[in-house]
């Protein structure tokens, strides 16, 4: 029986690749399921389609390069970058024909217009507008605090915050390279002078603040992983706590956050009763983003949740990530979720191989939900 083989779509520049510890991690995965699984860029695919030049790890655990048939199925980990390499990428994917486990998401502000046009994820989105002079002052009208994110991107680079505070306003942020930024201004028109400055070379949106410092000034939320299994279903992986460094405008663990377990952090704020409530109100939230997104989108294999848990225990959808890391888990100490992470994405690629193979399409528009 052929053993099937998952490509996996990403940054290549001579050996070098965008995730190497993931993807090392992967390949192991793909030899403890029985199948075959390789890296490959937009360019390693060979002119007539029928072959793509993969790379898998020698006897040494060196990155080769070989010849590999058209794979069975691709999970596409093609992170965004603002260069001319990922203009080709997806020029590629609008082409390309294989069998891919997960579509392209849009921008940010599309994802939220198509989550804010399902009226069941309205009480979980906070107000979001396209960033202009005129939408942030009706939102600091509104709003005490807010959020100017760019449209693309994640791990919190390039974002501010600015806060009404003291007869001022306070901006927070993190540059591109995750460097902290901070300023104080008592003049609106300062204000809108810097963030005209910080926003002019790219599109961002402006969001609605929440009050999410369950610790005293730090940035709290949870990181939700909801993926498909082997049998085609949603299902949710697990999830942690993320705590920001202090006086960071993100809670990511990349700008020095750290990993706590749900109940072990909410239960001494918000009870038993509380906390349980509140975690059937996220993993909801996820089960419905997830549907709502890939009912538009078309099929997709898993979505990294940024979760904000205000002081009232209220859920809010801050972020939609399509290729999300999984470190959260590894960080907290939880190895079978973590090694269940990684795993997910090959057993639905290689369910999504056989039913096609089996029935011509995958019927992933039949709803299907793990029983939660």
């Amino acid at each position: 029986m052929k053993r099937p083989t998952i490509g996996i779509l990403t940054w290549r520049e001579g050996k070098r690749f965008a995730e190497p510890t993931y993807f090392r991690r992967l390949l192991k995965a793909g030899q403890e399921l029985g199948c075959t699984v390789f890296l490959f860029s937009p360019k390693d695919v060979l002119a007539s389609g029928k072959q793509v030049r993969g790379y898998v790890l020698d006897g040494q655990g060196k990155w080769q390069g070989r010849l590999f048939p058209r794979p069975d199925a691709v999970f596409d980990r093609y992170r965004y970058t603002p260069t001319q390499a990922f203009k080709d990428y997806v020029a590629f994917r609008r082409t390309s024909d294989f069998l891919y486990a997960n579509n392209r998401l849009a921008n940010k502000w599309r994802v939220h217009e198509v989550l804010y046009r399902d009226t069941r994820m309205h009480r979980w989105l906070p107000e979001t507008l396209l960033y202009n002079r005129k939408n942030l002052i009706q939102m600091l009208g509104r709003h005490s605090l807010l959020y100017v994110k760019p449209l693309n991107g994640t791990g919190g680079r390039n974002l501010f915050s600015i806060e009404k505070r003291g007869g001022g306003y306070r901006l927070l942020g993190r540059d591109k390279k995750r460097a902290k930024v901070q300023s104080f201004f008592t003049d609106i028109s300062a204000v809108l002078r810097w963030a005209d400055r910080w926003t002019r070379q790219e599109k961002f949106i402006v969001q609605q603040g929440l009050n999410l410092q369950l610790v005293p000034s730090r940035a709290v939320d949870m990181r939700l992983l909801i993926q498909k299994n082997g049998q085609g279903e949603w299902s949710i992986t697990g999830h942690g706590i993320r705590v920001g460094g202090e006086r960071s405008a993100t809670s990511n663990l990349h700008g020095g956050g750290k990993a706590v377990p749900v109940s072990d952090f909410l239960r001494p704020r918000f009870g038993e009763d509380r906390t349980a409530q509140i975690v059937r109100d996220c993993e909801e939230l996820a089960y419905q983003t997830a549907l709502t997104l890939e009912d538009h989108f078309g099929r997709m294999v898993e979505f990294g949740l940024d979760i904000g848990i205000d002081v009232d225990g209220r859920a809010w959808l801050i972020e939609v990530n399509p290729k999300p890391a999984r470190e959260i888990f590894r960080e907290m100490g939880a190895i079978e979720q973590y090694r269940q992470a990684i795993r997910r994405p090959l057993e639905y690629a290689l369910y999504l191989a056989k039913t096609q193979g089996r029935e011509g399409r995958e019927p992933f528009l039949k709803r299907k939900v793990a029983s939660r």
